[in-house]
């Protein structure tokens, strides 16, 4: 049983990193791969939400974890990506991955199990691929519901990136509690 798991949102100046695990029969690679399923970044917002569904009906499990900005800010953007992902690893049900596929060079040191790294894994590893599209798109879907709450930052455009359109917000409102202020030290006047 190999679970993949990706972060989505590590760079992010608002809002949660968002982490998903997930494990994939075989038998689901090959109709994932004929539905296009690579790294989120290479799909659009219209076929990513195509995909979900279709990743939650092959999976044989998958999870979802998330760290908040405060963590984030207490704790660090490397500590509080791999909470999330710890988060997302330990809600899947029972039995514990065999192997768990990390995207990227730096190991998941709060898991105890077995795994890899995989630079570029989101485009290698289909277990990668699903995680990173399904993290992706709850991340959105939560900073299009909080774009709501707080209209002024046009969260909605960037997804709490750091935009200039976000920057001018920032400077003419502030940050909001949702803000990762260790990543706006830089942004905002001392």
């Amino acid at each position: 049983m190999i679970a993949g798991v990706d972060e989505v949102g590590r760079g992010c100046w608002f809002g949660p990193v968002f982490a998903a695990a997930v494990v994939l029969p075989e038998a689901a690679h090959q109709p994932l791969a004929a539905a296009g399923l690579t790294d989120s970044k290479a799909l659009t917002a219209r076929r990513r939400a195509q995909l979900v569904p279709l990743i939650e009906q092959q999976a044989q499990a998958w999870a979802l974890g998330q760290a908040s900005a405060r963590e984030i800010d207490q704790l660090g953007i490397r500590t509080a990506t791999e909470r999330a992902m710890l988060r997302a690893l330990q809600r899947l049900p029972a039995p514990q991955p065999s192997l768990v596929l990390v995207d990227g060079v730096l190991p998941l040191r709060l898991w105890d199990g077995p795994q890899r790294t995989v630079v570029r894994g989101d485009s290698q590893h289909l277990e990668i691929a699903a995680a990173s599209v399904l993290a992706k798109q709850a991340r959105d879907a939560l900073i299009t519901r909080l774009a709501e709450r707080y209209p002024a930052y046009g969260l909605e455009r960037h997804a709490g990136y750091g935009t200039a359109v976000h920057r001018q917000a920032l400077l003419e409102q502030g940050p909001t509690a949702l803000h990762r202020r260790s990543f706006l030290r830089k942004v905002l006047p001392a």
